[in-house]
């Protein structure tokens, strides 16, 4: 495979008997929305996925910042094996019971949710496990929110917190959880166990999935933007569809 070249064709050779698939969800598989309550998942690519999941025995999952309730919502009527929260959320098999971290103080998430008064066009995704905190509609307040989510934290200082970095948003979290971290977890369970992992992700927050691959004999692909160590890159969503597609097809 060449470092950092078109992806489509390397993609389309994957070995699907001994490959686990593993998808970033907005900016990877769908495009972004203003909101992310206004996204759209196409027809074809639920059936593309419906598809591969098949093929790999089950080996298909969604890493994703998204709580994995939001997934399903999106996502119906598939259902797959997810990460959810960056991390915070695991679901190995779609009839298992999400396993998820425990909640951030309210008090505190309340004190954060209070950013709307920073601006109106700031949203709040409240997870329980994290608070998500988005400016895409305000990026002129990005300087406040991040002063006001310093300040909050520092009221708190018997919580272990840290602050994810990711497009247009601030995610308030527990340290020591991440996409990569939970990855890893996956993989050493069935339906994952013994295959390689092939990742597509598009953000700073699927940097901990690209830096775990080489440990688990994998390897990454990005949409939009080159990450240090992937195999290639989509340029667009749409791109990584057309793929998907694709490779569905030669089942």
């Amino acid at each position: 495979m060449t470092d950092r070249g078109p992806a489509g064709a390397d993609f389309v050779q994957l070995d699907l008997k001994t490959t686990a698939l593993l998808f970033d969800v907005d900016g990877t598989l769908i495009d972004i929305a203003p909101r992310p309550d206004a996204v759209v998942v196409p027809d074809d690519l639920r059936q593309s996925l419906a598809l591969l999941a098949k093929a790999t025995d089950g080996a298909l999952a969604l890493v994703s910042g998204r709580p994995i309730a939001d997934l399903d919502r999106l996502f119906a009527p598939l259902v797959l094996p997810a990460i959810g929260g960056h991390g915070a959320e695991m679901r190995r098999t779609p009839g298992q019971a999400v396993e998820a971290s425990a909640p951030l103080p309210e008090a505190l998430r309340r004190e954060l949710a209070a950013a709307r008064a920073i601006d109106p066009g700031i949203l709040i995704e409240d997870k329980g496990y994290s608070l998500a905190l988005h400016y895409r509609a305000a990026p002129q307040a990005q300087t406040r929110l991040r002063r006001h989510i310093d300040s909050v934290c520092a009221k708190f200082p018997g919580e272990a917190l840290e602050v994810l970095l990711g497009k247009a948003l601030f995610e308030v979290k527990r340290p020591g959880i991440s996409k990569g971290e939970a990855v890893g977890r996956l993989m050493a369970r069935a339906p994952f166990a013994g295959r390689r992992p092939v990742f597509v992700g598009d953000d700073v927050t699927d940097e901990s999935v690209f830096a775990q691959l080489p440990a688990l004999g994998g390897v990454g692909f990005a949409v939009g933007r080159p990450f240090d160590g992937i195999a290639g890159i989509f340029g667009s969503p749409a791109e990584l569809r057309r793929a998907l597609a694709a490779l569905a097809a030669t089942i």
